[in-house]
């Protein structure tokens, strides 16, 4: 069966615009262009200190000596900072007309609609929509862009930016404290239960630019809320950068979900910092889907700081030729009685790659800790590979761990039973991944696990000879 034949549209996903951006910084970074960033978005003084400061920590951190080669990335032909529009909709009807029509074909007003307490949209550099619902806002529930949240509450902002993931985490955490702009700022009150979900949508447009957004959510005791973000790009020929960073504080007895579904053309480096504090009782959750990217690196991980935290990670990554999806997670155990669970799961074709990095460490003092790690990987074809790589560091006796890894292959057998059942060999192939992926697509709402099952339908077409 030809890829013609299965009548799938890239389009969707791929189109790009043509924009008269109102302002952009020259390529390549240094401090005037940092400066002209923070002037150009009148920020507090401590904010220009703390971006200069990181910008020399990116000067002095080195490139990860390990994981996917990084080296054809070059920083200097990098624009880090493009501003669509001078102004943040917080109706629809305020949103630029070409920008509407963008985020139009995406589906984001159409989500909005359905079932979202809010939504944020990210163009480029700038969020260009934002909104909650009046409900929502009555219980003192704050969803803004991260520069918004910077404006209007700086005290909530400053006491924990910065706090979960500094600077000197990383060589692109630092790139990210230095240029970063745009992203979601959250705070959930007290014992207020945002049981609908919050979204926001990330779309990279323009070439060769770089995506910083910086988001901070912050539950506080006894409050729960999940958040879901998407990310696309348009297909060129030379490479984009994201590199963004995410802070989840979760107080004591708060939950938080964080859903990523992400789609970038496979043109874009996806370089990630995701990192949760989890307090007493708090419960932290990652769902994080990776297709597409040249190369993804990204961990999401859970400090577990209080008496009887929780995490669980379940991940998927999908590995197409010329893809490196370099996933995994990371649980921190520093307080007894704390538990943790990580779900991975990986599909590879072609020359794609897959790679699990995990760790679980459990500190001194952090008594009866639980554990369990799960790696599933599934090969379509002789020529595609994974790699998984797990560290385990416990420092108390008492702790339970387990960890479980498999690799399996499609079999010949496995599509010739479901295509003598009455489906053509695209649909026994899709079959059989969703399947696999299924414990990933239920945890997502219905729009979103549709459009998962569309997406890895777009990439199995190039399975079928």
């Amino acid at each position: 069966m030809s890829k013609k034949e299965l009548d799938f549209d890239y389009s969707k996903y791929a189109f790009h615009d043509d924009v008269d951006y109102v302002f952009t910084t020259q390529k390549g970074l240094n401090e005037d262009v940092i400066r002209k960033i923070s002037e150009y978005k009148k920020e507090p003084k401590w904010m220009l200190e703390f971006r200069l400061n990181a910008y020399k920590t990116f000067l002095e951190l080195p490139m990860p000596k390990w994981g996917p080669d990084l080296s054809n990335i070059n920083f200097d032909e990098i624009t880090y900072y493009m501003s669509p529009t001078e102004t943040k909709g917080r109706s629809w009807d305020d949103v630029p007309e070409y920008i509407k029509k963008t985020f139009d074909r995406l589906g984001i007003p159409e989500a909005e609609r359905k079932f979202l307490a809010g939504v944020g949209a990210q163009y480029d550099s700038e969020v260009v929509y934002h909104s909650l619902r009046e409900d929502l806002e009555k219980q003192g529930v704050i969803f803004l862009d991260t520069d918004t949240g910077l404006k209007e509450h700086e005290d909530i902002f400053k006491e924990y930016f910065g706090t979960v993931v500094p600077p000197e985490d990383n060589k692109f955490a630092a790139l990210n404290s230095a240029v970063w702009s745009g992203g979601s700022f959250i705070y959930v009150p007290p014992g207020v239960k945002v049981d609908i979900p919050l979204q926001a949508y990330f779309r990279i447009n323009a070439a060769n630019v770089g995506q910083f957004e910086r988001t901070l959510i912050i539950a506080d005791k006894n409050s729960r809320v999940h958040y879901i973000e998407g990310c696309t790009a348009p297909i060129y020929s030379t490479h984009s950068l994201h590199a963004a960073v995410v802070e989840l504080i979760a107080l004591e007895g708060s939950k938080i979900r964080y859903t990523t579904i992400q789609n970038w053309s496979k043109d874009v480096y996806n370089l990630v910092t995701k990192r949760a504090f989890a307090y007493k009782n708090a419960f932290v959750e990652w769902v994080d889907g990776n297709i597409g990217s040249a190369i993804t690196m990204k961990y999401p991980s859970v400090y577990l700081l209080g008496p009887h935290a929780k995490m669980e990670v379940l991940s998927i990554a999908y590995a197409t030729d010329n893809q490196i999806q370099d996933t995994g997670s990371k649980a921190v155990h520093l307080a007894p009685y704390t538990t943790s669970r990580i779900d991975a799961r990986s599909v590879s074709k072609g020359s794609g790659l897959t790679t699990y990095r995990g760790l679980v460490h459990i500190a001194k003092g952090a008594t009866n800790c639980k554990s369990s790690v799960r790696c599933d990987a599934l090969l379509l074809d002789d020529e595609s590979r994974t790699s998984t790589y797990p560290y385990i560091e416990a420092l108390e006796d008492d702790a339970t761990i387990t960890h479980e890894a498999t690799v399996g292959k499609i079999g010949e057998e496995q599509l010739f039973y479901l295509m003598s059942r009455g489906l053509n060999e695209a649909e026994a192939l899709n079959f059989i991944v969703m399947g696999f992926l299924e414990p990933f697509a239920k945890e997502l709402p219905m729009d979103y696990a549709i459009e998962l099952n569309r997406l890895i339908q777009l990439d199995m077409s190039d399975s079928i000879a």
